[in-house]
């Protein structure tokens, strides 16, 4: 792990790895600091009270003298290595919350991906089950992407995925709506508190954006259609079980012609 350190106005690396690394770090630390304070405390004592070593001088004011000097110097070390120690640590936090959103993020599309839709999903889901609100999941699929990216390339193919991906966004931003891509050409959505017919009407909007989409292919553009997969249930539903019946009505409404959106039906929740 690389640590960073300001020295002399430029950030420099530590190489700290084992535990070794660790105890001759905090080594070179303690020798720094008592060397210093050795020193500033000599050279201060001998500022003020000389350097004739045969002069008189009361016992008791060279000990309250080192006492305060000793005191004042060890106060500014401590502070200056905390304030440095305080740094790094913020700068670690920092980092660490930017691999955990790099490591929740889809890199192409800028959307959640699956794992972290799945994290997002579980506060949502128990605010929604200590209201007693109704929750929908959506799962959404492009419709033809593999000929997409067989007759054009996966440069288009990745193109369609952003254009997707920014419909579903504006659509997230404006209704609350956590919205991901799921994996490949899969984009999945989880709404609380609505209806059947709210989440349907809410799905055909969704739909009709995508497909009125222009994607730039070369000198034209072309239109992309979507497919989605709905089910609503009860705030205890589990995520996984929720996804996977949106997935069954997915692919209901690809077998029924695609560019279509099909509810899951209550037979399919009681299976469930």
């Amino acid at each position: 792990m690389l640590l960073p350190e300001a020295e002399t106005g430029r950030v420099a690396a530590i190489q700290i790895n084992t535990h070794n690394d660790v105890l001759r770090h905090t080594a070179r630390r303690v020798a720094v600091a008592t060397g210093l304070t050795i020193v500033m405390t000599v050279a201060t004592l001998l500022l003020i009270l000389g350097t004739d070593f045969d002069a008189s001088v009361r016992v008791g004011y060279v000990i309250g003298f080192s006492l305060c000097v000793a005191s004042g110097i060890s106060a500014m070390l401590s502070g200056a290595l905390s304030y440095r120690s305080a740094r790094l640590m913020r700068e670690l936090t920092l980092t660490r919350i930017e691999m955990s959103r790099i490591s929740q993020t889809d890199q192409l599309t800028g959307l959640l991906n699956r794992r972290g839709f799945d994290d997002a999903a579980v506060p949502a889901l128990k605010a929604a089950r200590d209201a007693g609100v109704a929750v929908v999941a959506f799962m959404c699929d492009i419709d033809h992407f593999k000929s997409i990216n067989d007759r054009f390339g996966h440069d288009v193919g990745d193109k369609v995925l952003v254009g997707m991906a920014d419909v579903l966004r504006s659509f997230a931003r404006k209704d609350g709506v956590l919205v991901a891509r799921y994996g490949g050409e899969e984009f999945a959505a989880l709404m609380i508190g609505i209806s059947g017919d709210q989440a349907e009407q809410y799905a055909e909007e969704i739909r009709k954006a995508c497909g009125a989409r222009e994607i730039p292919i070369g000198e034209s553009f072309e239109h992309v259609t979507i497919s989605i997969g709905f089910t609503v249930s009860r705030g205890d539903a589990e995520l996984a079980n929720m996804m996977r019946i949106a997935d069954q009505a997915l692919y209901a409404a690809k077998r029924r012609g695609r560019d279509r959106v099909v509810q899951a039906d209550r037979r399919s929740l009681e299976i469930a």
